[in-house]
C-alpha cells in the first residue's frame, strides 16, 4: 500500500523559510514521480513541483519558480520541497501526491491534480505579512 506522509509546515514570516518532506512508503523509489500540490482557502488545488526519478526531471509552476526547490534522497525514501522567499500568497495546505504517468505524459500534465493517483494528509503552511 502506498503511503505518503508529509511534515515541515507551519508559520513563517514573508521572506522566510521552510522544508516540506514527503516519506513515502509501499513501493519501490527507485522508479516514481511525486509532486507538491496546494490548495488555498477558497480555491482549487494546483500542481507547485514535481520530480521525476525516471529521468531526473524537475518542474515548477511559475508562481513557484526561483524560489521553491523540490529534491529527494532516495536512500531516506523522501522528497523535499525547499521553500524561500516566501509570500502571503504561499499560504495553503501543501500534499504530496505520486503519480504513475510516464514521463511525456507527464511533461504536459504534472500540474494536472487528476495525474496523481496517491496522496498524503497534507502539511498546513502560513505565510504572515
Amino acid at each position: 500500500e502506498v503511503q505518503l506522509v508529509e511534515s515541515g509546515g507551519g508559520l513563517v514570516q514573508a521572506g522566510g523559510s521552510l522544508r516540506l518532506s514527503c516519506a513515502a512508503s509501499g513501493f519501490t523509489f527507485d522508479d516514481y514521480a511525486i509532486g507538491w500540490v496546494r490548495q488555498a482557502p477558497g480555491k482549487e488545488r494546483e500542481g507547485v513541483s514535481c520530480f521525476s526519478s525516471r529521468d531526473g526531471t524537475t518542474y515548477y509552476a511559475d508562481s513557484v519558480k526561483g524560489r521553491f526547490t523540490i529534491s529527494s534522497d532516495n536512500a531516506k525514501n523522501t522528497v523535499y520541497l525547499q521553500m524561500n522567499s516566501l509570500k502571503p500568497e504561499d499560504t495553503a495546505v501543501y500534499y504530496c501526491a505520486d503519480s504513475r504517468a510516464d514521463p511525456i505524459r507527464l511533461l504536459r500534465l504534472w500540474g494536472n491534480v487528476d495525474e496523481y493517483d496517491y496522496w498524503g494528509q497534507g502539511t498546513q503552511v502560513t505565510v504572515s505579512s
